[in-house]
């Protein structure tokens, strides 16, 4: 398929932090975003516009919704990019970065696929991979933000591409999936977990919807904590199945402010 020259204006699905991640590197290299579509309400403005001028290519990244058919027709033959952070087939679904936490994973990677009626089953365009990510408070965040960039590169390519490349079907026989987030994941059972198994719902469930655990009677988020080292001494230890401890650094109860182990102790622990 010729692509008639490199593209420099877009449409762009997205909401949540990949979507801005994703949209500001796109930004930067200077495209010209013409329509920022946050939810279903703002499909029709996005068809109006690509009707009005056929060269816009969409772009979407964590939309949270799926995009119907006759949506999808409109940006046809080139279809929507959809970067979704996964391993495509792998991870289809709404939480991709943190079920590969939750799942142990250490490697990560990023698809640039052509979205399709069927959720996350389009023909990939390009793939890219991160190894040997190390266990971190910080993870989540960084994989986020490192994905995002990474499949925001991967698009400028396309769309600079003088012959728009041909995308390949997903071998569905490896698919896996995971759903949304819902509040009642975050309720942490370290009596039958182990301490890494804790510490990656910890972790995966920054932000949304946040470990939760309670100590001294009080309901309490649980914002960084951090497996202890041989003879180090927890300020406040939450003891897991395989005997192991880890230390909580920071949490905030419930209708109060984050606060540290310390100043959780002082106010809550006499």
């Amino acid at each position: 398929m010729s692509n008639s020259g490199a593209k420099n204006k877009i449409i762009f699905f997205g909401n949540g932090p990949l979507s801005e991640y994703a949209l500001a590197a796109l930004k930067k290299s200077g495209l010209e975003v013409v329509f920022h579509a946050h939810d279903k309400a703002d499909l029709e403005e996005a068809v109006q516009l690509k009707k009005a001028d056929p060269s816009l290519i969409g772009v979407l990244a964590s939309f949270g919704v799926l995009i119907p058919s006759s949506v999808l027709e409109v940006f046809e033959p080139e279809g929507i990019l959809n970067i979704h952070p996964s391993l495509l087939p792998l991870y289809r679904g709404a939480s991709p970065i943190e079920s590969a936490i939750l799942g142990g994973d250490a490697t990560f990677g990023v698809s640039v696929m052509k979205l399709a009626k069927a959720m996350d089953a389009g023909p990939i365009y390009k793939q890219a991979t991160i190894e040997n990510v190390p266990l971190s408070s910080n993870l989540k965040d960084y994989l986020y933000k490192t994905l995002a960039e990474m499949g925001a590169v991967m698009v400028l390519s396309l769309l600079k591409s003088k012959k728009w490349p041909t995308a390949m079907a997903q071998d569905d026989s490896r698919a896996t999936y995971c759903g949304k987030l819902e509040k009642k994941d975050g309720l942490l059972e370290p009596s039958s977990e182990t301490a890494e198994q804790v510490y990656r719902k910890i972790i995966a469930f920054q932000g949304f919807p946040k470990a939760k655990y309670a100590f001294y009677g009080k309901n309490c988020a649980i914002l960084e904590a951090h497996m202890i080292d041989s003879g180090e001494t927890a300020l406040l230890p939450l003891p897991c199945a395989d005997g192991q401890i880890l230390s909580i650094d920071r949490l905030q109860p419930d209708g109060g402010k984050p606060m540290d182990a310390k100043s959780f102790l002082n106010g809550y622990g006499k």
